[in-house]
């Protein structure tokens, strides 16, 4: 049984799209620099290193890794490999306002996947607090004025990003089918080294399509070397580690209402940065998304 929605637990979902948000800042700005698989296999083969000195036990023989080879190789697959590649590569055509808030529809998928490939039943305070969290992200994006709502356009990496979306929403669910006896999930570094090691392998083999099949290069600097740290550590093993104690703790439906949060702090993150003042919208879509969270953890808790 999932657990009640705690202010600890609040506190560490908000790390995700924090990290989030950043990210599709960070891989709009480079989508000249560093080719979008490339710069996904980049990031999490970064990531491996770094976690490597801390869970490097479950590649050993002996690791309950090798005899659920297909569980690992497939949240691999759809958290690292397919999620964050077709997240970059629609940050080539799309913007990360609208990467974002097609990003935010995760509850909804999260509802329906679980509905249909999970035989788990929505309840309709779930659905409310879907449409509570989605309207808190239609007023960041309308600015308090539904004109600017109207003038919005989405592109082929829209749908790129729907995708992604999906393919996340199975990972999360996913998570859930871990043996709660699985010597790995009691360990953080382990699990998520169990996840990326796969991962890796994935990004790796889209990366080698990549150069391949289109004509691409990395062009090396200081803006190339920091963009791969920070999506390494923060977005990568933050935002995954935090992601997946929600999952497990008060299940993937609750934690998903935490990425509609994803849009407004991508809001105040460029507001920060242009040194302008919050706005009394953001506040009413504060209220909006937490409102949703809030709605539909109590019933899931129950």
């Amino acid at each position: 049984m999932n657990q009640k929605l705690t202010p600890s637990i609040a506190i560490l979902l908000l790390v995700p799209p924090l990290m989030w948000a950043g990210n599709a800042v960070v891989g709009r700005a480079v989508v000249s620099i560093i080719p979008p698989f490339t710069l996904n296999f980049l990031r999490w083969f970064v990531a491996l290193a770094l976690l490597l000195p801390l869970g490097y036990q479950v590649l050993r023989a002996g690791s309950s890794l090798w005899p659920q080879w297909r569980r690992y190789s497939m949240l691999g697959l759809l958290g690292v490999g397919m999620y964050n590649s077709l997240q970059y590569l629609a940050l080539h055509t799309s913007s990360p306002v609208n990467v974002t808030l097609v990003a935010a529809s995760l509850p909804i998928w999260m509802l329906i996947v679980g509905r249909v490939f999970y035989r788990t039943p929505v309840q309709r305070a779930q659905v409310l607090g879907s449409a509570l969290s989605l309207a808190g992200v239609a007023v960041v994006l309308s600015q308090g004025s539904w004109q600017h709502l109207l003038m919005l356009r989405f592109v082929a990496g829209d749908l790129l990003m729907v995708m992604a979306t999906i393919c996340f929403a199975f990972y999360s669910w996913q998570l859930t089918r871990v043996d709660p006896d699985d010597p790995l999930r009691a360990h953080w570094a382990g699990f998520l080294v169990a996840q990326i090691a796969y991962g890796t392998v994935w990004s790796g083999v889209l990366a080698g399509v990549e150069w391949v099949a289109v004509d691409v290069y990395i062009e090396w600097g200081w803006t190339a070397v920091l963009t791969i740290l920070y999506v390494a550590v923060g977005p990568a093993i933050l935002a995954f580690r935090c992601w997946t104690i929600g999952v497990q703790r008060v299940g993937p439906t609750t934690t998903g209402f935490f990425s509609n949060l994803t849009p407004l702090m991508a809001a105040l993150m460029s507001l920060g940065l242009l040194g302008e003042i919050p706005r009394l919208y953001h506040g009413l879509a504060f209220a909006l998304i937490i409102g949703g969270i809030v709605l539909s953890s109590r019933r899931a808790a129950a």
